[in-house]
């Protein structure tokens, strides 16, 4: 996921320029993200792919939407209120509805029910055939893809406010508050969801586990400390989605670190000093993580030892990483796919979608990879 160059101080918005990354807000970052993208480099290909269908759902706008998979589906949603539903082998549209008003965060999915977040904080719960179940207003606006799990569904608003909701009724069960730093980023950090905790990224650099039962606090630790003379130089949240891996989660922090933390008690395992927008990834092997400067690295899973390091993607806004195969693919501002070696971090692939910018991090479904371009192409490659 990339995320929006804007700031929040208490309840003020600055906005600035749309599309730059975080780290030229800071004028005191050491990061060359000001300087022109990198060129795409020559390679003979080695992994080939080919599309497998294209549909059209509607545009991003300023927020960030991200497919998800239901079953042998898969369902999307746009900022104009439109949520679709699609076979994820075929890309058939199997129905398409408007919620109604104009969207923030989506889509979250569970047994029986599809969820999407409104414009002023409503959360909207379908049925898997696209029909209205409830709508019910969170405190604030949510940039945060919902979460379904245990008879819950769980929203982060922007006010630093964690809640919540019956999956069956819209009633809230619990919330709650984190006090807000002084300066932060306008961004939609992500929920992760075991069986019996919520693992949630925050401004400020934590990352807290809360019990799904009442929200109580299980645990808490750092992947930033902020640091610096000024509020600006300060700003250390934690974003993209925490990805838990057996009894491991890991999570990153702009002007922070890449940090995997035990499940239970949350001690960390290890850490390394990366700034990263986007979030991490995770397979059997390794963590996959992209810096503010477009840099893709591996490290090991179990010890966090550096496996290798690919920086010829510098400036090009690189999307968080998803293993693909035997590759390691990432998406960047101008609708390309890269494929990655997870043994070396060579390219070993690459494919073009609309032009436009993947924002979100790919899903694998099936032997398919699927991605949401900004301007709201829903696209599956696979492997020829």
């Amino acid at each position: 996921m990339q995320f929006f160059s804007k700031l929040v101080v208490g309840a003020i918005l600055l906005n600035l320029a749309g599309c730059s990354s975080l780290s030229s807000l800071n004028p005191f970052s050491k990061s060359e993200i000001k300087n022109a993208p990198a060129a795409l480099v020559e390679f003979k290909p080695s992994m080939a792919l080919k599309p497998v269908w294209s549909t059209s759902v509607g545009s991003s706008g300023a927020y960030v939407f991200s497919p998800v998979q239901t079953g042998t589906d898969i369902v999307a949603a746009a900022v104009d209120g439109a949520v679709v539903k699609m076979d994820s082998v075929s890309g058939k549209v199997l129905w398409r509805i408007s919620a109604g008003m104009p969207l923030t965060a989506g889509v979250g999915v569970g047994a029986s029910t599809i969820v999407v977040a409104g414009q002023k904080g409503f959360l909207m719960a379908f049925d898997l055939d696209g029909k209205l179940r409830w709508k019910v207003q969170a405190s604030s606006e949510i940039m945060t893809n919902p979460v379904i799990g245990q008879g819950l569904i769980l929203v982060r608003s922007i006010d630093n406010r964690v809640a919540a909701y019956d999956v069956e009724t819209g009633a809230r069960k619990w919330a709650v508050n984190r006090t807000i730093p002084a300066l932060t980023l306008r961004a939609a950090s992500g929920i992760a969801m075991t069986d019996q905790l919520a693992i949630v990224g925050l401004p400020g650099g934590k990352l807290v586990a809360l019990s799904l039962n009442n929200g109580g606090l299980r645990w808490e630790a750092s992947v930033a400390d902020p640091k610096g003379a000024t509020e600006l130089e300060r700003i250390a949240d934690v974003l993209g989605t925490p990805v838990v891996a057996g009894q491991v989660v890991c999570s990153s922090a702009y002007q922070g670190r890449v940090s995997c933390f035990d499940l239970g008690s949350g001690s960390v395992r290890w850490s390394k000093n990366i700034s990263s927008e986007v979030g991490v990834s995770v397979d059997e092997r390794f963590v996959f993580a992209v810096d503010n400067a477009g840099a893709v690295s591996a490290y090991s899973r179990v010890a966090g030892s550096s496996a290798w390091r690919n920086d010829a993607l510098a400036n090009r806004r690189v999307s968080a990483p998803v293993s693909f195969g035997r590759a390691v693919a990432v998406g960047d501002a101008f609708g390309f796919l890269h494929f990655l070696s997870r043994e070396d971090g060579s390219f070993i692939g690459r494919v073009s979608t609309d032009g436009s910018q993947i924002l979100a991090t790919p899903i694998v479904v099936g032997s398919n990879l699927i991605v949401q371009t900004k301007s709201g192409t829903v696209v599956a490659f696979a492997t020829e």
